[in-house]
């Protein structure tokens, strides 16, 4: 009798269980859907409207496809605006930027890692400060200060202000404080001095994140407008999101299809240096994360 009632009375346990495991994975789907659906619905439109025709952009009920799908819209991006100074201003700026900020990024912790000197902790806990302050707050005091240099309209007016690294020296500090301390020592304890620890040891050891904190700062200062803004007035110096608002500007606020095209130009780039590197970010942020 007690042989025959084992089974089902497991069976009746485990029930509840694979219920709630199929729940949980539904719902799981569902937010993941939802999730993509409020990301990629916006891009679809975006790409959609930029080969649209003026007249197409406005019809009721809203159209998902464009009828006819025309390419003139990248013609006009590429003939109203100087778009290639544009990009070319935006290569430099942002190359400029991201050595800037990953070389003073990864000497910082590597000083407040492996350094011993008065006041490292008050240092850090500086840094810690700054990711606190909005960089909207700075923008009056930088403004000034710019302008009195006289370095409006000028590369190095949009860049020395925006080189600032807390983030990057608080990432790759935690990544440093996370590596085998028995390693370290062994290195020091051949001989290695400062700089040959920090190439042949801590940097080899750290290009998951190091290309992590490379990429981030590429996306965000490709994508940096607030500041270039206030900076440039002309295409000698102005960087990509600078030019779409010059482009929307000249075609007006009711042709959207060049400035959907223009939207779809400067995406691409950043992009594809996304899609590439972007298994080395994932392994980069989470490093560190699980030991074992």
């Amino acid at each position: 009798m007690t042989l025959a009632t084992a089974p089902a009375s497991t069976t009746k346990h485990k029930a509840p269980t694979i219920r709630r495991g199929v729940l949980g994975r539904v719902l799981g789907y569902a937010g993941l859907l939802i999730t993509v659906a409020v990301i990629l619905v916006p891009i679809y439109f975006i790409v959609i409207t930029s080969l649209k025709e003026r007249p197409d952009i406005y019809t009721q009920p809203v159209t998902w496809w464009p009828n006819p799908a025309i390419g003139e819209n990248y013609s006009t991006v590429l003939t109203e605006v100087p778009f290639l100074e544009y990009l070319r201003n935006s290569i430099f700026i942002t190359t400029c930027l991201v050595i800037a900020k990953v070389t003073l990024g990864v000497l910082s912790a590597y000083a407040l890692s492996f350094l011993r000197f008065p006041g490292r902790t008050i240092v850090f806990l500086v840094i810690i400060s700054a990711l606190m302050v909005p960089n909207q707050i700075t923008v009056i005091s930088n403004y000034a200060l710019v302008a009195q240099l006289g370095w409006r309209n000028t590369f190095q007016g949009i860049i020395v202000p925006l080189a600032g690294v807390a983030f990057g020296t608080f990432l790759m500090r935690n990544h440093f404080m996370s590596l085998p301390w028995e390693i370290i020592e062994a290195a020091r304890m051949d001989g290695a001095g400062p700089m040959k620890l920090l190439f042949r040891v801590v940097l080899p050891m750290s290009w998951p994140t190091l290309v992590a904190f490379t990429l981030i700062t590429i996306v965000n200062e490709w994508n940096e407008y607030l500041w270039p803004f206030l900076m440039s007035t002309d295409a000698r110096t102005a960087p990509l999101p600078v030019g779409l608002t010059l482009l929307q500007n000249n075609e007006g606020l009711t042709n959207w299809g060049p400035v959907m095209a223009g939207t779809i130009l400067t995406m691409l780039p950043i992009l594809i240096v996304f899609v590439v590197l972007q298994k080395h970010m994932i392994k980069g942020l989470t490093s560190g994360a699980v030991k074992g």
